[in-house]
């Protein structure tokens, strides 16, 4: 039997990769998820408060549930915004989770801004901005 090169495939040499975190997010209040919600992101995104540390850009999995709907929306997304542990201004500890740029993601950001309507233009300070 022939050796194989180190590079060829060795279970040794492949890098595990790391999974994502998963986090799960209930929001049951309107102005809970306008708090939470981040329409500047370009596919749209949602704050997860968390004392947990995490790197922008770092894989990120977030079971969301919104008010009464029973559906539970799944998001594999990115860290877009971190608020760290005493922050200003009283703000959250958290992420903010970018909604992936596919069907998921395309889904949670419809349902979040239709519970949402109108008020998604208000001046109200959120977790956020």
């Amino acid at each position: 039997m022939a050796d194989l090169p180190q590079d060829a495939g060795s279970p040794l040499n492949i890098p595990s990769p790391s999974r994502p975190s998963v986090l799960s997010l209930a929001i049951k209040e309107k102005s809970a998820l306008f708090s939470a919600y981040m329409p500047f992101l370009k596919n749209g995104g949602i704050f997860v408060p968390t004392n947990k540390s995490y790197r922008l850009g770092e894989e990120i999995y977030v079971i969301l549930t919104l008010l009464d709907d029973p559906s539970k929306y799944p998001i594999a997304g990115k860290v877009a915004w971190v608020t760290p542990a005493g922050a200003g201004n009283n703000k959250s500890q958290g992420i903010g989770v970018h909604f992936p740029q596919d069907e998921s993601g395309i889904r949670v950001k419809t349902r979040v801004e239709e519970v949402l309507g109108a008020s998604i233009r208000s001046s109200r300070a959120t977790h956020t901005l």
